[in-house]
């Protein structure tokens, strides 16, 4: 059996599955994520207009995306841990003001400089509540109700990255070119308004804590606060994921860029020896390192890491070969995908409802979908290169990704954070989620740079098939770690089972 994790005292927050207002706390998270991903996604459709409002340079524009994901991507275990211990309520209304009022910034913004200041703040406010989001339901949901939980949170994901482009190029088209793409930050306030105003009256108090003197006064609340917080190790980490993140945000500054990513590497490394080190000295680390040692947590962090180092970036690839490929404008490309994302609604409902029955079927099922989907949209964009298939025929190649997108995401957070300890749910999720941020960049970079690569000697239909190709690659090896984590935990069971009649009473 695998050992777990050891539980801290400071900032064990007490399981609250029983209680009755654990549903309306749900619709709060849900309403803050609907926000943050339509805020993400809207933005993809209007950056031409960006570009034409403020006179933004190319560069501008890039950071417009990328400096929102590299501050996301780094707050990520800091806030996760910030909201372990000191609430995680309280911590998650700070996030949404923080990225409600940056949303206010981002539409007013006078010029690029002040647009690419707000987006780093929303990145932040971000990274401030996602953690929570995830620790809240570990909290508050067991069972199969957590798969529920899971489950919903899989839809909302679906409706607001499908829905989000569609929305943009609306607001776009309503507001004009001046002023359209404003609204595609505004639109986030009155969200984040009835979200605010959701947490204040629903959420439990007290929404903050303060970490009490150690008995008989010897460290004080203040002391024994940062130390808690584990300064140290929060430094070390994100200095570390900003280090790996930069080259791929800044891909353009020079090859000098990249030998950023084995300083990363060797600061984890420092930040692994720092938090054993920390743990033996009785100090309460951001991460507890034995999480590890699950192998569900272990397996379910590579197969999300890898999941989004593929996936994510189809719809890249499908928005530049409907747009710069075949001419089509911004509202058709995320058209295209509209069908998918309500597919992959569905498709996490149903996986919620059904993971803790099925367990690791319903993520290897996932994956089986994308590489099904992946192989019918290479088929397509070859065919059309040849004139015998219309692009449409996408559609419903991209359904299968849908179903995909469903059946993999949420599940597979149920799966990997079953086992975790509540004291540290909120930094355990803020794990996973930074293997997602590290996984998008790393994957959108890297694939893009190859389809784009080979464009100069082939065409956009040889170049969207390579890269879906690529993709797959990726997704296989994901589908092999889901066998793997299927046949450990078979393996557990058995082991649990033989074990179990050599504790039983003997009869008289």
């Amino acid at each position: 059996m695998t050992e777990q994790p050891a539980t801290p005292a400071l900032g064990n927050e007490e399981d609250r599955s029983d209680d009755p207002v654990r549903w309306r706390i749900l619709i709060v998270l849900l309403t803050a994520i609907f926000m943050s991903l339509v805020g993400v996604s809207i933005v993809n459709v209007a950056l031409p207009s960006i570009q034409d409002g403020l006179g933004a340079s190319q560069s501008d524009l890039q950071w417009v995306l990328s400096g929102y994901a590299l501050t996301f991507g780094v707050v990520l275990v800091a806030a996760g841990r910030a909201g372990d211990l000191f609430g995680r309520g309280g911590i998650f209304i700070l996030g949404v003001l923080l990225f409600t009022a940056s949303s206010i910034a981002a539409g007013l913004a006078p010029n690029a400089e002040a647009l690419n200041g707000a987006r780093f703040l929303q990145g932040v406010g971000s990274g401030m509540l996602n953690p929570q989001g995830v620790g809240m339901i570990q909290q508050y949901f067991r069972g199969a109700e957590r798969g529920r939980a899971f489950g919903f949170f899989g839809s909302t994901v679906g409706v607001a990255v499908g829905i989000g482009p569609v929305i943009g190029g609306l607001l776009i088209k309503l507001g004009g070119p001046d002023f359209g793409w404003r609204l595609t930050f505004l639109v986030n306030v009155p969200i984040g308004l009835l979200t605010l105003g959701l947490a204040l009256w629903w959420f439990p108090r007290p929404l903050l804590r303060r970490i009490p003197a150690e008995p008989g006064g010897k460290v004080g609340g203040v002391r024994r606060t940062l130390r808690a917080l584990d300064p140290v190790g929060s430094i070390l980490i994100t200095v570390a994921v900003l280090a790996i993140l930069w080259p791929f945000v800044e891909a353009d500054a020079g090859p000098a860029v990249w030998t950023l990513i084995p300083v990363g590497l060797g600061l984890i490394g420092v930040w692994v020896w720092w938090e054993r080190r920390y743990a033996r000295r009785g100090g309460s680390p951001m991460v507890d390192l034995k999480i590890f040692r699950t192998s569900s947590f272990t397996n379910g962090s590579i197969i999300v890491s890898l999941y989004f180092l593929g996936m994510t970036s189809i719809w890249v690839i499908v928005a530049l070969f409907l747009q710069q490929g075949l001419g089509h404008s911004a509202l058709v490309a995320g058209l295209v995908g509209l069908p998918a994302a309500l597919i992959s609604s569905f498709a996490a409902d149903w996986a919620g409802r059904n993971v803790m029955r099925l367990g690791r079927k319903v993520v290897i099922g996932g994956l089986l979908f994308a590489l099904t989907g992946l192989g019918l949209a290479i088929a397509v964009v070859l065919l059309r290169g040849t004139g015998t298939l219309s692009e449409w025929w996408l559609i419903p190649a991209l359904v299968f990704i849908g179903i995909a997108q469903g059946s993999v995401i949420s599940p597979n957070q149920t799966l990997t954070l079953a086992d975790v300890p509540l004291a540290y749910a909120g930094s355990s999720g803020a794990v996973m989620q930074t293997g997602q941020r590290i996984g998008t960049s790393i994957g959108i970079a890297v694939i893009t740079a190859a389809v784009f690569g080979v464009l100069g000697s082939t065409s956009w239909f040889t170049a969207a098939a390579l890269g879906f190709g690529l993709v797959a690659v990726v997704v296989a090896l994901a589908l092999a770690v889901a066998i793997k984590d299927q046949r450990d935990r078979r393996r557990i069971a058995a082991v649990v089972d033989d074990a179990e009649p050599a504790t039983a009473p003997v009869a008289d």
